[in-house]
């Protein structure tokens, strides 16, 4: 996807900048209350519709993982994988070899037409694990 122009706003600026500095692909709602004191005005809405912006832009990256019906958002724009924990919902960079043939090994047996791909991981984190939640405890 290309990256398109946007015009400068400090707000969307902020929002870019913070992302810059995540690792765990916050939500918007974590966005908004990260940058609360630094624009007091700020709504979620504007925090919303930033995000979604520079998404659309190229700039940033908008996942949804499954049926969480959360957006998350990533500042690598980059093909990498992600890990989402099935108990506190962390969505983590999950470093592995490249797998960009996937489509065209998806494509062999199958009369359509691959366009692409989305592909997450699931499980427990280590954090989760380190606070005694099990495998054997996990909804299905």
């Amino acid at each position: 996807m290309a990256v398109k122009a946007m015009k400068y706003s400090r707000q969307r600026a902020a929002i870019l900048s913070f992302l810059q500095t995540r690792k765990d692909h916050p939500t918007a709602e974590f966005v908004y209350s990260s940058l609360k004191e630094e624009f007091p005005n700020i709504s979620l809405g504007t925090v919303y519709r930033n995000l979604n912006q520079l998404a659309e832009a190229g700039i940033i990256a908008k996942l949804r993982f499954g049926d969480l019906g959360i957006d998350h958002f990533d500042y690598n724009i980059a093909s990498h994988q992600h890990f989402v924990c099935n108990q506190c919902n962390a969505v983590i960079d999950l470093p592995m070899e490249c797998i960009s043939d996937i489509d065209e090994q998806a494509a062999k047996g199958f009369d359509g037409k691959i366009t692409g791909h989305k592909l997450y991981f699931c499980g427990i984190c280590r954090q989760c694990l380190e606070n005694g939640i099990s495998i054997l405890s996990t909804p299905v």
